[in-house]
């Protein structure tokens, strides 16, 4: 895959007391965006629940640009800038621009997969690694490579 974005409709209850974006709504558009893509490649709760797996998150940050306001149309991107071989551990890049391109803010997250049943990290079977190899990768991608301890 390409690319992957969506369009994102600002929420009047997105809006902070300063009229613009509160900063919390950054991080759901990503986790929206995630989702979505997740879903769109088979990946939907129904899918997670039969492989007793789910994504879990270790580390969000938010990199303010510029400000979004209720009157912006914007899109938010997913790429993934770095992973594990098997995909065990990843990160994922997002990117929110306004309709003219202005670059906004620049989500960054690091994540894995949890098993459902042991609540323990786990190595996703091979239905999650094959959506996951499609998945858009950041220009500056690096594989992760694990040593043990």
């Amino acid at each position: 895959m390409q690319s992957y974005s969506l369009p994102i409709q600002v929420r009047w209850s997105d809006i902070d007391q300063n009229r613009h974006l509160r900063h919390s709504a950054y991080y759901d558009y990503g986790a929206t965006v995630r989702i979505a893509c997740f879903s769109d490649h088979g990946l939907t709760n129904l899918k997670f629940e039969e492989l007793h797996m789910g994504p879990i998150l270790f580390r969000e940050e938010a990199i303010f640009k510029r400000e979004i306001k209720f009157e912006d149309k914007i899109t938010v991107d997913l790429v993934v800038t770095k992973a594990t071989p098997d995909f065990s551990r990843w990160s994922v890049r997002h990117h929110l621009y306004k309709d003219d391109r202005t670059l906004c803010a620049i989500i960054n997250m690091d994540g894995a997969w949890i098993d459902m049943l042991t609540r323990k990290l786990a190595v996703p079977d091979r239905f999650i690694q094959t959506v996951f190899e499609d998945f858009p990768k950041a220009t500056d991608f690096e594989t992760i490579i694990r040593t043990k301890k």
